[in-house]
């Protein structure tokens, strides 16, 4: 039998988790510099280490053949990746075929305007959109060079284009949240869901992660004195929490990977635009795939490979974010893992 006739196991975990969920960084580099993600003046990647579109295309397809359902691109900000479109076009097959039940991104947006029609065209339909504010200046100093209408447009454009869209919100202390009522009525006045995610201690940045964090365990008992927030057993393989708001009829989605570990169902790893499979958001530990992608053209180097990773995916994270002045808990940027 040829080896690309070789009919593979489903990737499983030692806690008997089925990995189906990869969310793959297609590039380090973004037009914004978001306070919570990265420093001002950042030193990207050079472009000889990323994994080119083909091989992001082949490590991508190992992945689907062993049971990856959901893919989601990511970055940085996958969109201004050269050429994603090729990439993106070329994954579709596998959404025709059927082996793959979702094709989807993270973005921070700004591109968007360019790119949606493209995108349902792939067969993409459904997009994670990250929106902070709703004040143009605010929007600006947090992402340090961002263009609220211009975002905003473009989730305008992916509308018009049939993409359903979930708006992605950090809250963030003192900046963002005595706005969060107001980002509720207008995404769900959109018709669109919104999460929120709890700053994470991943990277040096350019000030103190603990001025930043807002717990969400907070930022739910405000709401609740609001709004009538009924629990849903809904779950999409991510690390949300979802809630429905009565009055809006919405859904509000909780990220919580300090104040409440999301772990135990976890069915997703993640790999870098450099080829490096993460088992774990949190953790360090680490498996190189673009040495067998480059080292054959055979694909059983690369298999044994991502076997050795989901072998020692560990059971969880264990992020803290409390001590004033502490190291960030995992030394990469947010943009090199994928968001």
């Amino acid at each position: 039998m040829l080896a690309s006739q070789i009919e593979r196991p489903p990737l499983i975990d030692p806690f008997r988790r089925q990995i189906t969920y990869l969310r793959v960084s297609v590039t380090d580099r973004c037009d914004f510099r978001c306070v919570y993600c990265m420093a001002e003046d950042m030193n990207f990647l050079p472009k000889k280490e990323l994994l080119s579109l083909e091989e992001l295309d082949r490590l991508c397809a190992a992945f689907i053949e062993r049971g990856v359902k959901k893919l989601r691109l990511t970055g940085g900000e996958p969109l201004v990746r050269r050429d994603l479109m090729s990439l993106i076009r070329s994954l579709s097959r596998h959404l025709a075929s059927g082996t793959l039940e979702e094709l989807t991104l993270t973005t921070n947006g700004s591109q968007l305007h360019r790119f949606a029609r493209e995108l349902a065209d792939a067969g993409v339909r459904r997009i994670n959109v990250s929106v902070d504010t709703l004040d143009p200046d605010k929007f600006k100093a947090i992402t340090r060079r961002g263009d609220l209408e211009q975002v905003l447009r473009g989730i305008k454009v992916a509308q018009a284009a049939g993409i359903r869209i979930k708006i992605n919100a950090v809250a963030l202390k003192d900046i963002n949240e005595d706005e969060i009522d107001a980002m509720i009525t207008w995404a769900h006045g959109e018709g669109m869901d919104l999460t929120l995610i709890e700053t994470m201690p991943l990277g040096d940045i350019d000030m103190d992660r603990t001025d930043q964090f807002l717990p969400l365990s907070l930022v739910r008992r405000r709401l609740a004195e609001r709004w009538t927030l009924n629990p849903l057993p809904l779950r999409t393989g991510g690390p949300a929490s979802y809630i429905e708001v009565a009055e809006t009829g919405g859904r509000l989605g909780f990220i919580t990977p300090l104040t409440h570990n999301f772990c135990e169902s976890c069915n997703r790893v993640r790999v870098t635009c450099t080829g490096t499979l993460f088992m774990c958001l949190g953790q360090e530990d680490s498996v190189d795939l673009r040495t067998p992608l480059r080292s054959s053209e055979s694909d059983a180097s690369l298999h044994e490979a991502i076997e050795r990773a989901i072998a020692h995916k560990p059971k969880g994270h264990d992020f803290v974010i409390e001590r004033r002045g502490a190291r960030p808990a995992v030394g990469r940027h947010m943009s090199v893992t994928g968001g």
